[in-house]
Protein backbone atom coordinates (compact mmCIF):
# COMPACT_ATOMS: atom_id res chain seq x y z
CA UNK A 1 0.00 0.00 0.00
CA UNK A 2 1.43 3.37 -0.98
CA UNK A 3 1.72 6.34 1.36
CA UNK A 4 -1.13 8.29 -0.22
CA UNK A 5 -3.53 5.42 0.37
CA UNK A 6 -2.39 5.12 3.98
CA UNK A 7 -2.95 8.84 4.51
CA UNK A 8 -6.38 8.59 2.87
CA UNK A 9 -7.43 5.83 5.24
CA UNK A 10 -6.38 7.86 8.27
CA UNK A 11 -7.98 11.15 7.23
CA UNK A 12 -11.27 9.79 5.85
CA UNK A 13 -14.44 10.08 7.97
CA UNK A 14 -15.05 9.69 10.83
CA UNK A 15 -11.78 11.65 11.13
CA UNK A 16 -12.41 15.39 11.48
CA UNK A 17 -8.88 16.64 11.99
CA UNK A 18 -5.23 15.56 11.84
CA UNK A 19 -2.64 17.85 13.41
CA UNK A 20 -0.83 17.82 11.12
CA UNK A 21 -1.41 15.97 7.86
CA UNK A 22 2.11 16.92 6.75
CA UNK A 23 3.56 15.23 9.84
CA UNK A 24 1.38 12.18 9.19
CA UNK A 25 2.74 11.82 5.68
CA UNK A 26 6.31 12.19 6.96
CA UNK A 27 5.61 9.54 9.60
CA UNK A 28 4.54 7.02 6.96
CA UNK A 29 7.64 7.90 4.94
CA UNK A 30 10.01 7.18 7.84
CA UNK A 31 8.33 4.56 10.05
CA UNK A 32 7.60 1.03 8.87
CA UNK A 33 4.85 0.58 11.47
CA UNK A 34 3.81 3.75 13.33
CA UNK A 35 2.29 3.39 16.79
CA UNK A 36 -1.09 4.72 17.83
CA UNK A 37 -3.00 5.17 21.07
CA UNK A 38 -6.55 5.96 22.12
CA UNK A 39 -7.52 6.10 25.80
CA UNK A 40 -10.96 4.99 26.95
CA UNK A 41 -12.61 5.53 30.30
CA UNK A 42 -14.48 2.47 31.54
CA UNK A 43 -17.92 3.85 32.14
CA UNK A 44 -20.90 1.97 30.76
CA UNK A 45 -22.39 -0.13 28.00
CA UNK A 46 -20.84 0.45 24.59
CA UNK A 47 -22.84 2.15 21.86
CA UNK A 48 -22.60 3.36 18.27
CA UNK A 49 -20.34 6.26 19.22
CA UNK A 50 -18.03 4.60 21.71
CA UNK A 51 -17.51 1.26 19.93
CA UNK A 52 -18.68 1.42 16.33
CA UNK A 53 -17.45 4.85 15.24
CA UNK A 54 -14.21 4.48 17.21
CA UNK A 55 -13.84 0.93 15.95
CA UNK A 56 -14.18 2.03 12.33
CA UNK A 57 -11.27 4.42 12.76
CA UNK A 58 -9.22 1.66 14.39
CA UNK A 59 -9.96 -0.53 11.37
CA UNK A 60 -8.80 2.27 9.06
CA UNK A 61 -5.56 2.63 11.00
CA UNK A 62 -4.97 -1.12 11.07
CA UNK A 63 -5.41 -1.28 7.29
CA UNK A 64 -2.90 1.55 6.95
CA UNK A 65 -0.31 -0.56 8.80
CA UNK A 66 -0.47 1.35 12.08
CA UNK A 67 0.00 -0.50 15.37
CA UNK A 68 -3.19 0.46 17.19
CA UNK A 69 -3.45 0.45 20.99
CA UNK A 70 -6.55 0.88 23.11
CA UNK A 71 -5.58 2.16 26.54
CA UNK A 72 -8.11 0.95 29.11
CA UNK A 73 -7.88 3.89 31.46
CA UNK A 74 -8.92 2.42 34.81
CA UNK A 75 -7.13 5.05 36.94
CA UNK A 76 -8.69 7.84 34.89
CA UNK A 77 -12.08 6.17 35.35
CA UNK A 78 -11.65 6.26 39.12
CA UNK A 79 -10.62 9.92 39.05
CA UNK A 80 -13.72 10.74 37.01
CA UNK A 81 -15.91 8.63 39.34
CA UNK A 82 -17.02 6.21 36.65
CA UNK A 83 -18.91 3.17 37.99
CA UNK A 84 -18.87 4.86 41.37
CA UNK A 85 -15.07 4.86 41.40
CA UNK A 86 -15.23 1.13 42.30
CA UNK A 87 -11.90 -0.47 41.33
CA UNK A 88 -13.31 -4.01 41.17
CA UNK A 89 -16.23 -3.04 38.92
CA UNK A 90 -13.96 -0.99 36.67
CA UNK A 91 -11.52 -3.90 36.34
CA UNK A 92 -14.33 -6.31 35.39
CA UNK A 93 -15.81 -3.80 32.96
CA UNK A 94 -12.36 -3.34 31.37
CA UNK A 95 -12.48 -6.99 30.31
CA UNK A 96 -15.83 -6.34 28.63
CA UNK A 97 -14.40 -3.36 26.72
CA UNK A 98 -11.41 -5.42 25.62
CA UNK A 99 -13.60 -8.26 24.35
CA UNK A 100 -15.91 -5.88 22.49
CA UNK A 101 -13.09 -4.03 20.73
CA UNK A 102 -11.30 -7.30 19.92
CA UNK A 103 -14.51 -8.44 18.24
CA UNK A 104 -15.18 -5.22 16.35
CA UNK A 105 -11.63 -4.10 15.51
CA UNK A 106 -9.45 -7.24 15.40
CA UNK A 107 -5.71 -6.63 15.37
CA UNK A 108 -5.81 -3.90 17.99
CA UNK A 109 -3.67 -4.28 21.12
CA UNK A 110 -4.76 -3.39 24.65
CA UNK A 111 -2.99 -1.86 27.64
CA UNK A 112 -4.56 -1.56 31.10
CA UNK A 113 -3.67 1.61 32.97
CA UNK A 114 -2.82 -0.29 36.14
CA UNK A 115 -0.30 -2.38 34.20
CA UNK A 116 1.39 0.65 32.68
CA UNK A 117 1.69 2.45 36.01
CA UNK A 118 2.68 -0.52 38.21
CA UNK A 119 6.23 -0.26 39.52
CA UNK A 120 6.90 2.51 36.99
CA UNK A 121 8.80 5.18 38.88
CA UNK A 122 9.72 7.02 35.68
CA UNK A 123 6.06 7.50 34.77
CA UNK A 124 5.37 9.36 38.00
CA UNK A 125 8.56 11.41 37.64
CA UNK A 126 7.34 12.40 34.19
CA UNK A 127 3.93 13.37 35.61
CA UNK A 128 5.65 15.88 37.89
CA UNK A 129 7.87 17.20 35.10
CA UNK A 130 4.95 17.54 32.68
CA UNK A 131 2.79 19.24 35.31
CA UNK A 132 5.50 21.83 35.98
CA UNK A 133 4.81 23.13 32.46
CA UNK A 134 1.03 23.38 32.94
CA UNK A 135 -0.70 26.24 34.71
CA UNK A 136 -3.79 25.62 36.83
CA UNK A 137 -5.84 27.69 34.39
CA UNK A 138 -4.60 25.66 31.40
CA UNK A 139 -5.38 22.38 33.15
CA UNK A 140 -8.89 23.61 33.93
CA UNK A 141 -9.52 24.46 30.27
CA UNK A 142 -8.74 20.88 29.23
CA UNK A 143 -11.18 19.28 31.67
CA UNK A 144 -14.08 19.13 29.21
CA UNK A 145 -12.44 15.79 28.29
CA UNK A 146 -13.83 14.47 31.57
CA UNK A 147 -17.41 15.36 30.76
CA UNK A 148 -17.39 18.30 33.18
CA UNK A 149 -17.94 21.99 32.65
CA UNK A 150 -15.52 24.57 33.99
CA UNK A 151 -18.20 25.80 36.38
CA UNK A 152 -18.35 22.53 38.27
CA UNK A 153 -16.43 21.99 41.48
CA UNK A 154 -13.32 19.89 40.80
CA UNK A 155 -11.31 17.88 43.30
CA UNK A 156 -7.52 17.92 43.25
CA UNK A 157 -7.35 14.51 41.56
CA UNK A 158 -9.18 15.96 38.56
CA UNK A 159 -6.34 18.38 37.90
CA UNK A 160 -3.88 15.49 37.62
CA UNK A 161 -5.94 13.96 34.82
CA UNK A 162 -4.63 16.09 31.88
CA UNK A 163 -1.00 15.47 32.88
CA UNK A 164 -1.64 11.73 33.14
CA UNK A 165 -3.17 11.63 29.68
CA UNK A 166 -0.31 13.66 28.27
CA UNK A 167 2.30 11.35 29.76
CA UNK A 168 0.35 8.21 28.79
CA UNK A 169 0.98 9.04 25.13
CA UNK A 170 4.76 9.11 25.68
CA UNK A 171 4.94 5.95 27.77
CA UNK A 172 2.90 4.05 25.20
CA UNK A 173 5.42 5.23 22.58
CA UNK A 174 2.58 6.54 20.44
CA UNK A 175 3.36 8.46 17.26
CA UNK A 176 -0.36 9.18 16.85
CA UNK A 177 -2.59 10.30 19.73
CA UNK A 178 -6.21 9.58 18.83
CA UNK A 179 -9.46 10.66 20.47
CA UNK A 180 -12.77 12.36 19.80
CA UNK A 181 -12.92 16.09 19.13
CA UNK A 182 -13.82 16.63 22.79
CA UNK A 183 -10.23 15.77 23.76
CA UNK A 184 -8.54 18.10 21.32
CA UNK A 185 -7.38 20.52 24.01
CA UNK A 186 -5.37 17.95 25.93
CA UNK A 187 -3.65 16.80 22.74
CA UNK A 188 -2.74 20.39 21.91
CA UNK A 189 -1.38 20.67 25.45
CA UNK A 190 0.79 17.61 24.89
CA UNK A 191 2.09 18.98 21.59
CA UNK A 192 3.02 22.20 23.39
CA UNK A 193 4.69 20.60 26.43
CA UNK A 194 6.56 17.71 24.78
CA UNK A 195 9.32 19.86 23.16
CA UNK A 196 10.00 21.43 26.57
CA UNK A 197 10.66 17.93 27.90
CA UNK A 198 12.80 16.89 24.96
CA UNK A 199 10.08 14.60 23.57
CA UNK A 200 8.79 14.46 20.01
CA UNK A 201 5.19 15.78 19.90
CA UNK A 202 2.55 13.26 18.85
CA UNK A 203 0.42 13.66 15.76
CA UNK A 204 -3.11 14.42 16.96
CA UNK A 205 -5.96 12.52 15.30
CA UNK A 206 -9.50 13.57 16.20
CA UNK A 207 -12.65 11.78 15.10
CA UNK A 208 -16.20 13.06 14.91
CA UNK A 209 -18.44 12.88 17.98
CA UNK A 210 -21.58 11.00 17.02
CA UNK A 211 -24.73 12.80 18.12
CA UNK A 212 -27.23 11.28 20.49
CA UNK A 213 -30.82 10.87 19.36
CA UNK A 214 -32.24 13.96 21.07
CA UNK A 215 -32.00 17.57 20.00
CA UNK A 216 -28.57 18.95 21.00
CA UNK A 217 -28.42 22.11 23.08
CA UNK A 218 -25.68 24.53 24.02
CA UNK A 219 -24.24 23.96 27.51
CA UNK A 220 -21.12 26.12 27.59
CA UNK A 221 -18.65 23.21 27.66
CA UNK A 222 -16.56 24.89 24.95
CA UNK A 223 -16.07 28.46 23.79
CA UNK A 224 -16.72 27.46 20.15
CA UNK A 225 -20.49 27.12 19.70
CA UNK A 226 -20.32 24.30 17.14
CA UNK A 227 -17.82 22.36 19.26
CA UNK A 228 -19.98 22.98 22.33
CA UNK A 229 -23.03 21.54 20.54
CA UNK A 230 -21.05 18.52 19.39
CA UNK A 231 -19.68 17.76 22.87
CA UNK A 232 -22.92 18.37 24.76
CA UNK A 233 -25.02 16.51 22.21
CA UNK A 234 -22.80 13.47 21.71
CA UNK A 235 -24.24 10.00 22.21
CA UNK A 236 -23.84 9.16 25.88
CA UNK A 237 -24.62 6.08 27.98
CA UNK A 238 -25.59 8.46 30.79
CA UNK A 239 -28.69 9.22 28.69
CA UNK A 240 -29.65 5.73 27.48
CA UNK A 241 -32.75 6.92 25.65
CA UNK A 242 -30.43 8.81 23.27
CA UNK A 243 -28.17 5.81 22.63
CA UNK A 244 -28.16 2.87 20.31
CA UNK A 245 -26.26 0.30 22.36
CA UNK A 246 -24.43 -2.47 20.52
CA UNK A 247 -26.54 -4.94 22.52
CA UNK A 248 -29.89 -3.54 21.37
CA UNK A 249 -32.06 -5.90 19.32
CA UNK A 250 -33.68 -4.83 16.06
CA UNK A 251 -37.01 -3.91 17.67
CA UNK A 252 -35.28 -1.69 20.23
CA UNK A 253 -33.18 -0.02 17.55
CA UNK A 254 -36.27 0.76 15.47
CA UNK A 255 -38.20 2.05 18.47
CA UNK A 256 -35.38 4.39 19.50
CA UNK A 257 -34.95 5.73 15.97
CA UNK A 258 -38.69 6.29 15.55
CA UNK A 259 -38.57 8.56 18.62
CA UNK A 260 -35.33 10.29 17.59
CA UNK A 261 -35.10 13.97 16.76
CA UNK A 262 -34.97 14.28 12.97
CA UNK A 263 -36.24 17.66 11.74
CA UNK A 264 -37.68 17.54 8.24
CA UNK A 265 -35.49 19.29 5.68
CA UNK A 266 -32.68 20.01 8.18
CA UNK A 267 -29.27 18.35 7.96
CA UNK A 268 -27.20 20.20 10.56
CA UNK A 269 -27.07 18.39 13.91
CA UNK A 270 -29.48 15.76 12.57
CA UNK A 271 -28.58 12.53 14.44
CA UNK A 272 -30.13 10.16 11.88
CA UNK A 273 -28.24 11.69 8.98
CA UNK A 274 -25.10 11.54 11.11
CA UNK A 275 -25.48 7.79 11.56
CA UNK A 276 -25.82 7.36 7.81
CA UNK A 277 -22.89 9.66 7.03
CA UNK A 278 -20.35 8.35 9.54
CA UNK A 279 -21.38 4.72 9.98
CA UNK A 280 -23.42 3.45 7.04
CA UNK A 281 -21.35 5.04 4.28
CA UNK A 282 -18.15 3.94 6.01
CA UNK A 283 -19.13 0.31 5.40
CA UNK A 284 -21.53 0.39 2.44
CA UNK A 285 -21.19 1.80 -1.06
CA UNK A 286 -24.80 2.98 -1.12
CA UNK A 287 -27.83 3.62 1.04
CA UNK A 288 -31.25 2.35 -0.01
CA UNK A 289 -34.62 3.58 1.19
CA UNK A 290 -37.51 1.18 0.67
CA UNK A 291 -40.80 3.07 0.59
CA UNK A 292 -44.25 2.56 -0.96
CA UNK A 293 -44.81 3.63 -4.56
CA UNK A 294 -47.27 6.33 -3.47
CA UNK A 295 -44.41 8.04 -1.61
CA UNK A 296 -41.96 7.77 -4.48
CA UNK A 297 -40.97 4.11 -4.33
CA UNK A 298 -37.54 2.66 -3.49
CA UNK A 299 -34.54 4.95 -3.97
CA UNK A 300 -30.80 4.37 -3.62
CA UNK A 301 -28.07 6.95 -2.94
CA UNK A 302 -24.46 6.27 -3.90
CA UNK A 303 -23.10 9.11 -1.75
CA UNK A 304 -24.01 10.87 1.47
CA UNK A 305 -23.90 14.24 -0.32
CA UNK A 306 -26.71 13.13 -2.64
CA UNK A 307 -28.78 11.86 0.29
CA UNK A 308 -28.35 15.07 2.26
CA UNK A 309 -29.27 17.19 -0.74
CA UNK A 310 -32.46 15.19 -1.28
CA UNK A 311 -33.34 15.38 2.40
CA UNK A 312 -32.90 19.16 2.53
CA UNK A 313 -35.16 19.45 -0.53
CA UNK A 314 -37.71 17.34 1.42
CA UNK A 315 -37.66 14.58 -1.16
CA UNK A 316 -37.03 12.12 1.68
CA UNK A 317 -39.39 11.96 4.67
CA UNK A 318 -37.90 11.51 8.18
CA UNK A 319 -39.98 8.37 8.77
CA UNK A 320 -38.54 6.67 5.68
CA UNK A 321 -35.02 7.79 6.57
CA UNK A 322 -35.38 6.40 10.11
CA UNK A 323 -36.78 3.05 8.97
CA UNK A 324 -33.97 2.46 6.48
CA UNK A 325 -31.30 3.63 8.91
CA UNK A 326 -32.56 1.10 11.46
CA UNK A 327 -32.06 -1.72 8.95
CA UNK A 328 -28.42 -0.78 8.38
CA UNK A 329 -27.67 -0.19 12.06
CA UNK A 330 -29.07 -3.60 12.92
CA UNK A 331 -26.65 -5.18 10.43
CA UNK A 332 -23.71 -3.13 11.74
CA UNK A 333 -24.10 -4.20 15.37
CA UNK A 334 -25.19 -7.78 14.68
CA UNK A 335 -21.75 -9.37 15.03
CA UNK A 336 -20.79 -7.82 18.35
CA UNK A 337 -24.34 -8.19 19.66
CA UNK A 338 -24.18 -11.92 19.04
CA UNK A 339 -20.82 -12.10 20.83
CA UNK A 340 -22.49 -10.93 24.04
CA UNK A 341 -25.79 -12.72 23.53
CA UNK A 342 -27.28 -13.70 26.87
CA UNK A 343 -24.98 -11.40 28.85
CA UNK A 344 -26.72 -8.03 28.45
CA UNK A 345 -28.55 -8.18 31.78
CA UNK A 346 -25.36 -9.11 33.64
CA UNK A 347 -23.51 -6.25 31.97
CA UNK A 348 -26.28 -3.81 32.86
CA UNK A 349 -26.01 -4.91 36.47
CA UNK A 350 -22.24 -4.46 36.39
CA UNK A 351 -22.63 -0.95 34.98
CA UNK A 352 -25.40 -0.12 37.43
CA UNK A 353 -27.84 0.80 34.69
CA UNK A 354 -30.72 -0.51 32.66
CA UNK A 355 -30.24 0.31 29.01
CA UNK A 356 -33.93 0.38 28.14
Amino acid sequence: MDIEEKVRLVVQPPTEEVVTEKELRELFETAERPTHYIGLEISGLLHLGSLVLTGYKLRDLNRAGVKTQVFLADWHSVINEKLGGDWDRIKEASSYYKEAFETFAPGTEFVLGSDLYHDNDQYWRDIISFSKHVSLNRATRTLAIMGRSMKDALDVASYIYPSMQGVDIHHLKADIAHAGMDQRKVHMLAREVYPKMGWKPPIALHHHLLLGLERPEKTGMDEDESVDMAISGKMSKSKPWTCIFVHDDEATIRNKLVKAWCPEGMAQFNPILEIVKYLVFHEYWDFSIDRPAKYGGPVTFSSYVDLERAYIKREIHPADLKASTATYVDKIVDGVRKRFEGRKTKLEELMGERAA
